[in-house]
């Protein structure tokens, strides 16, 4: 996020201007890491839909920053220093946005900065855990150690989403192009055999009666019918980048049937992993769950993490707070931070409830396919069916009044 600020420096001088940090504390630790004293620092309005459109072809792909994260890592590991590793980063990355955050950090180090205040200043590229991983090594000196944990983390998540994605292809494929074809079919055929239907007297299905009033219609108000497809799909993407639409998308895909089971698991799975590498690495409890929160890609896992957050901030237990919202997290999960919480070993529990779920993960990913295809072939066999009889069964009629 973008805040504006105005301060003054050292030497009492004004200085305004606007800084990129993940929330209103991480940009007041950028200002003040340059010696600045802060007067005011206020949040900047965020941008409609049409700069996220904009921005959509110059993000930096998940992709790019695990490849950056690999080769950081490979080069910390063989004692490469860190200008150097950037230097030689900055010549081999291709990404324009990523090249550009890659000599501002190098600039930042040079001017005194530490690689995680330099990179938290480029917040929309590295989030909130990545920068948090960074903070914790450069306590104990173990940079490299956990630029290697992140680049493992990335890879895992890229090679999760590709399974997903493969998995969803060609159904979405199949989906797509039934969708044009029954258009076709409905749009351009039907109105063409209306006539026929219509010279002689006799009562038509049902079936062939909607299809005829619904081709007749969108051959009518096709442009219409596109342009309000349009003007929709741009204020629903623009309601869906709100917190209050994406915690409903959150909330009907955690809804859908198998689905939301799926996801259910992802995001116990992504939060436990996280949450069990910031407590080992000494992060108190409450600040790695709200970190764990911004990193599982759910508005609605973010709301109820901030509140479980803030309930061990009064010191409640963190078990029961987890039994509140068996909703969202199985019981497992309680189960095991019960046990964590005996043993003083919840990092350790985290865990190992994200090693069970990561399993589930795989086995129903792998299956996606196989869930997938037959359910599909069913639908598309359905509407198909009633394409065809709304056309034949008339036809039929038809020749049996000729005869």
């Amino acid at each position: 996020m973008k805040y504006r600020y105005s301060a003054r420096t050292k030497k009492g001088e004004l200085q305004v201007g606007y800084v990129e940090a993940l929330n209103k504390d991480s940009a007041n630790r950028i200002l003040s890491s340059h010696d600045l004293y802060i007067l005011s620092l206020e949040g900047v309005q965020a941008p409609r839909w049409y700069h996220s459109f904009l921005f959509f072809f110059k993000r930096v792909r998940k992709k790019d920053l695990s490849i950056f994260t690999r080769q950081l890592a490979t080069m910390l590991e063989a004692k490469i220093p860190i200008r150097d590793a950037l230097t030689s980063l900055y010549h081999q990355t291709n990404a324009p946005a990523l090249k550009e955050a890659v000599f501002q950090i190098s600039s930042d180090i040079d001017s005194g900065l530490s690689l995680s205040q330099a990179m938290e200043r480029h917040g929309d590229i590295f989030f909130e855990f990545y920068i948090h991983m960074i903070q914790t090594a450069e306590v104990t000196g173990r940079v490299e150690e956990a630029m290697l944990y992140l680049a493992d983390y990335l890879e895992k998540e890229l090679l999760l989403s590709a399974k997903v994605k493969n998995a969803l292809i060609y159904p979405a494929f199949v989906i797509v192009l039934s969708f044009i074809v029954g258009a076709i079919l409905v749009g351009l055929v039907f109105p063409q055999i209306a006539p026929l239907f219509e010279e002689v007297e006799f009562d038509l299905p049902l079936i062939t009666r909607v299809f005829l009033a619904l081709g007749n219609f969108i051959n009518n108000w096709w442009i219409l019918i596109l342009i309000f497809f349009v003007v929709m799909a741009f204020i629903i993407f623009d309601y869906l980048r709100t917190r209050e639409g994406k915690s409903v998308l959150d909330t009907i895909i955690l809804r859908a049937p198998f689905f939301g089971n799926f996801f259910r698991k992802l995001y116990v799975a992504r939060f436990s992993e996280v949450a069990s590498v910031l407590i080992k690495g000494g992060i108190p409890i409450a600040q790695a769950i709200e970190i764990s929160g911004h990193t599982i890609g759910s508005a609605l896992y973010q709301e109820m993490l901030h509140d479980v957050a803030e309930g061990v901030r009064r010191g409640e237990l963190l078990s029961q707070l987890f039994a509140d919202k068996q909703k969202y997290f199985p019981p497992l999960v309680e189960q095991m931070v019960t046990v964590g919480e005996q043993t003083g070993k919840l990092d350790d529990m985290f865990i190992r409830v994200s090693t069970f779920y990561n399993r589930e993960i795989d086995n129903v990913v792998g299956n996606l396919v196989e869930l997938i295809q037959p359910v599909i072939m069913v639908i598309l066999g359905a509407v198909v069916g009633l394409l065809f009889a709304a056309i034949l069964l008339p036809i039929y009629n038809l020749i049996q009044v000729i005869r």
